[in-house]
């Protein structure tokens, strides 16, 4: 248990530096195939009279856009339309540019790099998102093999904040709540809830609704909470320490999904527990 909550924790701190650090690398990465499609193009031109020989600066656009996002992707667009006037219409080797027909023509570059890139980014996010769900799925799948084998509340509560952590790729914790106050925390991450922050765990389920953090009453926290209540009286709280500029939209299904599982595992023990023995 104790290696697998360790890879865990290993895994959310290498996304977060590999985001950090990927998003730098994109510019570069478009950058480099705008410099190709350049060579390309001015090739092209000495080579072979074409008209239309802008267009091959589209390519690194719908390139970055699908696969880089839409900053690198209009980074290309603006830089295709610079290349362009720089390398092939006259006077060439400046950006002065002498017949209007030419200036149509950049402009026109430039607006049709914006819509595609516009484009390519949308169907590039559409399909990072349906990766997202599938993957999420797998997770809340394997969730449900694994809290249905758990036996104690320790190793429930245990299992449910890997599974949290791993849906998204954040901190998280999962703390059992007995006559109103938290009786066990088991988390995944670097992060420890301070006593302000089990103040708002407990508030969220007194109230029965989720509590987002940086929304008042939970200002100061680090953590999203969702309250768990079961059919037969047990209590808990689910916390999620998004990063603020990377919140996902839309947490609440998969993570109640995962709190009716838990419910139910918890429901499960506590009728174990009560049960005679044989």
């Amino acid at each position: 248990m104790s290696d697998l909550e360790s890879k865990l924790q290993a895994g959310i701190t290498t996304a977060t530096d590999a985001d950090a650090l990927s998003a730098w690398a994109r510019y570069p990465g478009s950058i480099a195939m705008t410099a190709v499609a350049t060579g390309v193009a001015v090739i092209v031109d000495s080579q072979v009279s074409i008209p239309n020989v802008s267009m091959i600066f589209v390519i690194p656009v719908i390139v970055a856009g699908v696969g880089l996002g839409l900053g690198p992707s209009l980074c290309s667009a603006i830089l295709g339309a610079l290349a362009f006037n720089f390398f092939l219409t006259e006077p060439r080797y400046s950006l002065t540019v002498d017949d209007p027909a030419n200036v149509w023509a950049i402009g026109l570059l430039f607006v049709v790099g914006l819509i595609t890139s516009g484009v390519a980014f949308t169907s590039g996010r559409r399909a990072t998102e349906a990766a997202l769900l599938r993957r999420q799925a797998t997770v809340l799948q394997g969730y449900s093999r694994d809290v249905a084998a758990a036996d104690g509340v320790d190793a429930i509560l245990a299992i449910s904040s890997q599974a949290l952590a791993a849906l998204f790729q954040v901190p998280a914790v999962v703390m059992l709540v007995r006559q109103g106050s938290v009786a066990s925390i088991k988390r995944v991450g670097n992060l420890a809830p301070k006593e302000a922050e089990l103040d708002a765990a407990l508030s969220s389920l007194e109230t029965g609704s989720a509590a987002p953090s940086g929304v008042y009453p939970n200002l100061t926290s680090r953590f999203d909470f969702w309250p768990v209540r079961t059919p037969e009286g047990q209590s808990a709280v689910i916390g999620l320490a998004f990063d603020r500029d990377e919140r996902p939209s839309e947490p609440d299904t998969p993570v109640k999904i995962a709190a009716g599982l838990l419910a139910l595992a918890l429901d499960r023990q506590d009728w174990r527990d009560r049960a005679p023995p044989d």
